[in-house]
């Protein structure tokens, strides 16, 4: 009895002392990355039904327009340069870009800061801060209101996918490895086609629910792409970097510019970009 009184305590000592790593974790993570937000960033957007202002990186194509515009939502890591180098990319090829900043000015680099990210950050929130950015591209005269595309990374899929059902306005839906849903009668509210990138090896999004998003979307009847490929896991296209040196992030990256151009229209002329 004492021998297992001691391993029990000896258990509760050790998850103690990993909660105590583990919190220390986030705040070092927290007060390390401070500021880079507001590096990144260059555009504030009013907030609405009470919420706080919505930063973003903002990137545009020469041009008057009207031009496509694309919300492409952040890893949960948070706003880093690896988004906001894609969207500059994607900009040069002729669309308007935002990038929106959907955890109040934190981005950190080590996973429990990240996770918990996503936990204190509730999914109403997201949905209201990006229906504020595509609120304000839809009366942006820069932007034609019936080409907007949502997308996203990883976290970022994932909250395109659940914002996307709720707005009709969109052309489209980007998704990169991001968090599924295989409920037809919710996918056949989406109002344009779906592409969905992915990786064969990915432990957090596995072909299995892959090949169940594509079956459910096959019954709402949504038009939809998805692509898996193999030898590769999760998050898996990078930066602009990762995506030059080709390979399987290059292709993907393909993959996804090719269905933006066919569902919302082609790139500027001569323009170039990754």
């Amino acid at each position: 009895m004492r021998l297992l009184r001691r391993l029990l305590l000896a258990a509760a000592a050790l998850a103690a002392a990993i909660v105590v790593v583990l919190a220390l974790a986030v705040v070092v993570d927290r007060a390390r990355t401070d500021g880079r937000v507001d590096a990144l960033t260059n555009v504030v957007f009013d907030g609405s039904d009470g919420g706080p202002p919505v930063r973003a990186h903002r990137a545009d194509p020469p041009g008057d327009g009207p031009h496509p515009a694309v919300v492409m939502i952040h890893e949960f890591w948070g706003l880093r340069a690896d988004v906001t180098g894609k969207a500059d990319a994607l900009a040069e090829r002729g669309y308007v870009v935002v990038a929106p900043d959907t955890f109040r000015g934190v981005s950190v680099d080590l996973v429990p800061s990240a996770i918990w990210n996503v936990v204190a950050t509730p999914s109403r929130a997201i949905d209201r801060d990006l229906r504020v950015v595509v609120d304000a591209l839809a009366a942006d005269p820069a932007v034609d209101p019936e080409r907007i595309v949502v997308m996203g990374f990883c976290y970022g899929g994932g909250a395109a996918l659940h914002y996307a059902l709720g707005d009709d306005r969109l052309a489209g839906t980007g998704v990169f490895y991001g968090t599924l849903i295989d409920d037809p009668d919710r996918l056949a509210r989406l109002s344009g086609p779906v592409l969905g990138i992915f990786g064969e090896e990915d432990a957090q999004i596995p072909p299995r629910a892959v090949d169940a998003f594509d079956a459910a979307l096959g019954e709402a009847g949504v038009p939809h792409e998805l692509h898996t490929w193999s030898g590769v896991g999760h998050a898996f296209v990078g930066g602009v970097d990762a995506i030059a040196a080709g390979g399987p992030a290059g292709e993907a990256w393909t993959t996804f510019t090719d269905w933006l151009e066919d569902v919302v229209g082609p790139p500027a002329p001569g323009a170039g970009g990754a």
